[in-house]
């Protein structure tokens, strides 16, 4: 279980974020501008923050250069900016991730791990390789293989994969995944999920069947 700061001036971004970062066994501070996330940072010690650049006070670029000089916290930014100067500035500065907006939150929880994963913080269970016969998922490495021999999924196809297996035995509708994979803002429609079963199925091979079709619901993976 990981202690997580998120600091964005959007109180609805914030509860998005903190709601997917419980359900993965963390715990939240919030802070909603670079300035009481500073003076949070001083008083107590977290494993990762999650800021957003643009905010009042302190914008996050600078509340990151002055966090770095009172401890060594991983940091993932929140940009709607998604220019490579601005991410380019941000790496110099120390950060370990560039997330642009709108972003998905699962993916953004994929993102948390990983970085938890390499500063040694990451919760066990999600640094796990999960096995289903001869299907391995390594979370933390971002790879599939089946018997042994990787595969190639497009992120969005391993970001179905990786949810479908955390939701395991549940049936999920199109429209909740499409919502917690793709975003609010994704105007898409039940295709899109269902091209992007059928291209996983079929990199799955022989162990396809683990996705299970739900007639008039969505789908679920059977493990």
């Amino acid at each position: 279980m990981s202690h997580l700061l998120i600091v964005d001036d959007e109180a609805k971004i914030r509860e998005v974020i903190k709601e997917y970062a419980e359900f993965h066994g963390h715990i939240v501070t919030e802070a909603d501008d670079g300035a009481t996330a500073l003076s949070l940072v001083k008083e107590k010690d977290y494993d990762l923050i999650i800021m957003d650049v643009m905010m009042p006070k302190l914008d996050g670029f600078s509340a990151c250069r002055e966090i770095r000089k009172v401890k060594d916290i991983p940091v993932i930014m929140l940009s709607a900016r998604g220019e490579e100067y601005d991410k380019l500035f941000g790496f110099e500065l120390g950060i370990d991730d560039y997330v642009v907006k709108p972003f998905s939150p699962k993916e953004l929880m994929a993102r948390v791990n990983a970085v938890l994963s390499r500063r040694g913080g990451a919760d066990p269970a999600a640094s796990s390789v999960l096995k289903f016969d001869g299907l391995e998922i390594n979370i933390p490495a971002h790879t599939v293989t089946v018997d042994g021999q990787k595969v190639d999924l497009t992120p969005k196809e391993y970001e179905l994969l990786f949810y479908l297996v955390q939701n395991k035995n549940i049936a999920l509708s199109r429209d909740k995944l499409l919502s917690d994979i793709w975003g609010y803002s994704f105007f898409g429609d039940d295709r899109t999920i269902d091209t992007h079963i059928k291209n996983l199925r079929n990199s799955l091979g022989p162990y396809r069947d683990h996705i299970v079709t739900l007639r008039g619901v969505g789908y679920k993976f059977e493990g």
